[in-house]
């Protein structure tokens, strides 16, 4: 796992008038202050890929459909600078991802229909000065190829 990220799985708690899915708590020992919530969607096959946080923290789950989120440490000063790691959440996997700055980040929608993403970054998005770097979906620089990998 890259230094910093952290998968917290969720429960989903149903009952005959509807299911309950708690995310974040301000007591949640990995929260570490709140700047806003968004949602964002994607289509099936659709990338979102890459961009990256100088100081903010993302904490991303899925509410509805499936993605597939992949992260690469591009930090220069941690033990797993230059790693990978991938995760599939969504409806059948409830998780939240705890996302370090200065680790590279996207997704892609590999449901049927479209998927709905939940955001509570630390900061909120400032359009004059972003704190948001963005890298095309192939750069050379992450070696990652989001197409199908059949194993």
């Amino acid at each position: 796992m890259i230094d910093g990220v952290k998968l917290k799985k969720l429960r989903v708690i149903p009952d005959e008038r509807g299911r309950l899915m708690e995310i974040l708590r301000h007591d949640d020992p990995d929260f570490k202050k709140f700047g806003q919530v968004y949602m964002t969607t994607n289509y099936p096959g659709v990338v979102k890929a890459w961009h990256f946080h100088r100081v903010q923290w993302d904490y991303i789950t899925c509410v509805k459909g499936m993605i597939k989120v992949v992260l690469y440490d591009r930090r220069k000063d941690t033990a797993t600078a230059g790693q990978v790691n991938e995760f599939f959440i969504g409806e059948h996997n409830p998780a939240l991802i705890i996302i370090p700055p200065g680790v590279c980040h996207g997704w892609k929608g590999v449901s049927e229909t479209e998927s709905v993403v939940v955001n509570v970054p630390t900061e909120m998005f400032d359009a004059q000065q972003p704190d948001e770097e963005r890298l095309p979906y192939n750069t050379p620089e992450i070696p990652y190829n989001w197409e199908i990998v059949y194993r």
